[in-house]
């Protein structure tokens, strides 16, 4: 059902664009009230508007925290128009009909990001808004309720196509994207809470995004797709992108994974290539052109197509490299002004830069039908102090750090995860097999196929225990000469004494890495 609009209030924060809903307001005979900055506002555009105070008889208070907080405004918001009791009650009070409510809310998250005073904080947390909002999206079948300037075209379409008039749709699509504000508000001050008093895991937790993108699909084209920014600076990502055609849902997951891998590489170079959210490469090198080449080399079949993660700047002779190959996305802090034109040669690589990303979240979360799992990221490597030599020969220093290094890669592959490395490289990664003795297998041919030589004297790291000493023979048969993993089966002993007889070292860090 049409209803014609006779009267809107109007209070804004963003006053952007607001003349252009005044100049239909007045085309459309619709009274106007208003308060503070947006009535000043309104009056300087050169357009009539009652003062809330005048309109309820009543001063706003405590500083403007009581301002439309009164039986006037929500009574003329919330009546039903085909009750006769509130009728009634209406006509006894001479309290007339609320029909358009035009409201946006204090700039909470803005101050958030501007500002770590809690004070300044809370007194940017909106209370009169969201409840008028939450007022007139619940009484949409009598009320249009507008919380985004960007939908002044729409209600401006509505009034003119409608002569004054909003169809029952209408406000009901407003209605919905109401409430999905109130909800996304009330979320980022819960969590802002949650952080300051460091609420890890709270009783109730709501988790807000806004979209950032509609993606062309999902993991496959029958499925759709959207990107959600979960931030308090929610109109862009933390990295740019500078060429290529648009992210897909499986870029934006490989990006995702290969940037937890680059952030765990902190003093040296590193490169980072994934596919399906699995590392297929990974080195750190004092040269960042090593760094690639050595990444690159630990499994060019599976980097086809890849995405490639750079902790540093590309210049001209990285940027030919990279061009030698096929690829999907290629990310780095920054890009020479001579790499950037030969990179894009290529006009569907998308290039990305990171210069300016850093890593805040700390939890991760999986959803499914109608629960998710919380969980806080695996930050911890190994804890030196806690490592136990458990053969007979021992590692020395350069082998500690390379372990450490191995460790970590095969922390970030999916369970069951073992993982071969020399000299601070990947030389072969078995990932995602239900059986430890199968990764073992593939992390063994991957590294045989593409780096034979390199096998000799190289490091295996396996996220969880050996239940058997069948995939550690297969590693020392192949020519591993140092393991690291966490230890705990009820089998150690009789893999401690396998590795003896080999005359290999092996480290137990006690520390388990899963990840599924």
């Amino acid at each position: 059902m049409n209803l014609k609009i006779k009267n809107a209030l109007i209070s804004v924060s963003d006053k952007e664009k607001l003349s252009s809903i005044l100049k239909v307001l007045k085309k459309h005979k619709i009274n106007i009230i208003s308060s503070g900055g947006t009535y000043n506002a309104i009056r300087k555009l050169g357009y009539k508007c009652i003062e809330l105070s005048k309109y309820t008889g009543f001063k706003e208070m405590l500083d403007g925290r009581v301002k439309t907080l009164h039986p006037k405004i929500h009574a003329g918001i919330l009546h039903d128009r085909k009750n006769k009791i509130h009728k009634n009650e209406m006509s006894r009070q001479k309290f007339p009909a609320l029909d358009l409510i035009i409201v946006n809310f204090y700039p909470f998250q803005k101050v958030v990001i501007e500002t770590k005073k809690p004070k300044k904080i809370i007194e940017n947390i909106d209370i009169g808004g969201p409840t008028l909002v939450r007022a007139a999206a619940k009484n949409f079948n009598n009320v249009t309720i507008i919380t985004n300037k960007n939908d002044y075209p729409d209600l401006i379409e509505e009034l003119n196509k409608n002569n004054g008039k909003t169809s029952l749709s209408f406000r009901e699509y407003m209605s919905s994207k109401a409430f999905g504000l109130t909800a996304y508000y009330d979320a980022m001050i819960a969590n802002w809470f949650n952080k300051k008093l460091n609420i890890e895991f709270p009783e109730r937790k709501t988790i807000f995004g806004k979209q950032f993108q509609k993606l062309r699909y999902g993991e496959n084209p029958h499925q759709k797709s959207s990107i959600y920014i979960n931030d308090y600076d929610d109109k862009k990502l933390k990295f740019f992108q500078l060429h290529g055609k648009e992210l897909s849902y499986n870029n934006y997951n490989d990006i995702f994974a290969s940037l937890e891998i680059l952030q765990s590489i902190k003093d040296k170079a590193g490169t980072v290539i994934v596919k399906h959210a699995n590392p297929c490469g990974v080195s750190e090198n004092k040269k960042p052109l090593e760094s690639f080449k050595n990444a690159y080399a630990s499994d060019p079949v599976s980097s086809f197509g890849g995405v490639i993660a750079c902790n540093y700047r590309i210049n001209k002779k990285i940027a030919i490299e990279i061009n030698k190959n096929f690829l999907e996305v290629l990310l780095a802090k920054g890009f020479d002004k001579k790499a950037l034109r030969i990179l894009k040669k290529k006009k569907n690589l998308r290039i990305i830069d990171i210069s300016k990303f850093k890593m805040n979240n700390n939890t991760s979360v999986k959803n499914f039908d109608g629960s998710f799992i919380l969980q806080n990221k695996d930050r911890i490597i190994l804890d030196k102090k806690k490592l136990k030599f458990v053969t007979k020969l021992k590692p020395n220093k350069k082998e500690l750090e390379e372990i450490e290094f191995a460790f970590n890669i095969c922390k970030y592959t999916k369970s069951n995860a073992i993982a071969l490395c020399n000299n601070f490289s990947t030389i072969g990664i078995g990932a995602g097999q239900p059986s430890r003795l199968d990764s073992c297998k593939i992390a063994i041919q991957k590294a045989k196929q593409f780096q034979p030589r390199k096998i000799v004297n190289s490091i295996a790291a396996s996220d969880a225990f050996f239940p058997f000493a069948d995939g550690l023979k297969i590693l020392i048969h192949a020519g591993v000469k140092t393991i690291v993993q966490p230890g705990g089966s009820i089998r150690d002993k009789e893999i401690i004494k396998e590795a003896n007889k080999a005359k290999i070292k092996m480290v137990f860090t006690g520390l388990r890495h899963f990840n599924h």
